[in-house]
């Protein structure tokens, strides 16, 4: 239970770590309006984005740790999609981690605008849409799937969570974050550009203390 315990703080680690990171990377009080072609790096400044790119390289690795602590939790229910959750999750931060990492590259491009040839500067987006930016919509896909199978997981039983814990899955928690767009426009200029990471500290924080619950418990009936 103690390791369970220390990979879930891992986990809550990487949340704040890779979200500082992407804070870094993109907020500015510009951010929203200026998505096209990734206008709202221009308000950024060159040292916000190398603090970010790194915090968020050094913090994303944590994030395995984090789904082996979900995994941990899953597994006493059924082995088999305990796995499929832990394989998923793999994943998910594997593609994430790729994403991450070229941001800052992307962010540097936008800077030297006015200094490129117009047709170069464009095409040069275009092929980091293509080959990263894309990658923002198999993530969601990858987590879509990953919650399914959580939420199947939990339901079945047997796991050192609460069933209410299905509702707060990984993508439900990413809707109600995106959703501050429209009830809490002020709120969601901090929250957007860092959703992932928001979901995973809401994810990881409600899996711990599920985990300290089960334990005082079985500790009470002991």
């Amino acid at each position: 239970m103690k390791l369970t315990k220390t990979l879930g703080y891992l986990g809550l680690v990487a949340s704040i770590l890779v979200g500082l990171g992407e804070y870094f990377l993109h907020y500015s009080s510009n951010i929203l309006g200026h998505a096209e072609n990734y206008e709202f790096f221009k308000f950024v400044s060159l040292d916000n984005i190398t603090t970010g790119h790194f915090l968020a390289v050094i913090g994303l690795p944590f994030y395995f740790a984090g789904y082996i602590h979900i995994y941990r939790m899953l597994k006493s229910g059924n082995e088999t999609l305990a796995r499929i959750v832990l394989a998923i999750g793999f994943i998910a931060f594997a593609v994430g981690g790729i994403w991450i990492g070229s941001r800052a590259s992307i962010g540097n491009i936008v800077h030297l605008k006015d200094a490129m040839n117009p047709s170069i500067y464009q095409n040069l987006l275009a092929h980091y849409t293509g080959h990263m930016e894309v990658l923002v919509e198999v993530l969601r896909i990858v987590i879509a799937s990953l919650s399914v199978v959580f939420v199947i997981a939990i339901l079945k039983g047997g796991t050192y969570y609460k069933k209410w814990m299905a509702i707060f899955n990984p993508i439900v928690i990413l809707l109600l974050v995106f959703s501050t767009l429209i009830w809490a426009e002020g709120l969601a200029k901090h929250l957007a550009p860092i959703a992932m990471n928001v979901t995973h500290f809401i994810l990881f924080s409600l899996s711990l203390y599920q985990l300290n619950n089960y334990t005082k418990t079985n500790n009470n009936v002991k």
